[in-house]
């Protein structure tokens, strides 16, 4: 009710650290566990996590804008050292695994938690796209901005941009399950997609 939202603010560190628990615990005990399990296990009563997370899906979506957003801040970071688009998208996908590496079965984890339960998925993958989808516009204009200056080689922004964000992902997910060195594979992605695509404008006479 009002009265009991008026009566107790929201407490985003709070929040966040119960989330954070959570997922640990989830991911240790599985997704099935029992909300009353679960509050027992964070040593909070079950009233507090139901106030702060009526489902399993809420806490999933929390989990995931934290992590999601966390990592869009250190990709950002690495990105902006480079000025070329092809350098940019480069730095882009070495970026996310640089953040993910040794820890990639937390996003793959979330990723499968999404899809078992059934709970809020429109949102949680809204998460996702709302994190997401003002980088991949930037990153599409760079990349026409630079055909349009000569210092890209023509090519399908748009299919450029979502080949290498399938790519990323699948690599997360290769990590998990073989342990797979990604240097090699960003050497070849380097050297035989992007690398071809990147050019040096003329200087005008």
């Amino acid at each position: 009710t009002l009265r009991q939202l008026m009566a107790r603010p929201a407490e985003p560190e709070k929040r966040l650290e119960i989330a954070r628990d959570a997922v640990a615990v989830l991911a240790r005990l599985g997704l099935g566990t029992p909300m009353s399990r679960l509050a027992d296990e964070l040593g909070v009563k079950r009233p507090t996590l139901h106030y702060h997370f009526p489902t399993r899906g809420h806490i999933v979506e929390t989990a995931l804008e934290e992590l999601l957003t966390e990592q869009a801040l250190f990709v950002m970071e690495r990105v902006n050292r480079q000025t070329h688009p092809i350098d940019r998208l480069f730095a882009q996908i070495c970026a996310v695994h640089a953040f993910h590496h040794g820890r990639e079965a937390r996003i793959v984890f979330l990723s499968q938690a999404i899809a078992a339960s059934g709970e809020r998925v429109k949102e949680i993958i809204d998460v996702g796209n709302r994190v997401f989808e003002a980088q991949r516009r930037a990153t599409v204009e760079l990349l026409e901005a630079g055909m349009a200056n000569g210092s890209v080689v023509p090519c399908d922004a748009e299919a450029l941009v979502n080949v290498i964000r399938a790519l990323t992902d699948g690599l997360v997910a290769q990590r998990v399950m073989t342990d797979l060195d990604l240097a090699p594979v960003h050497e070849f992605l380097w050297t035989h997609l992007l690398s071809p695509l990147k050019k040096t404008r003329k200087k005008k006479r």
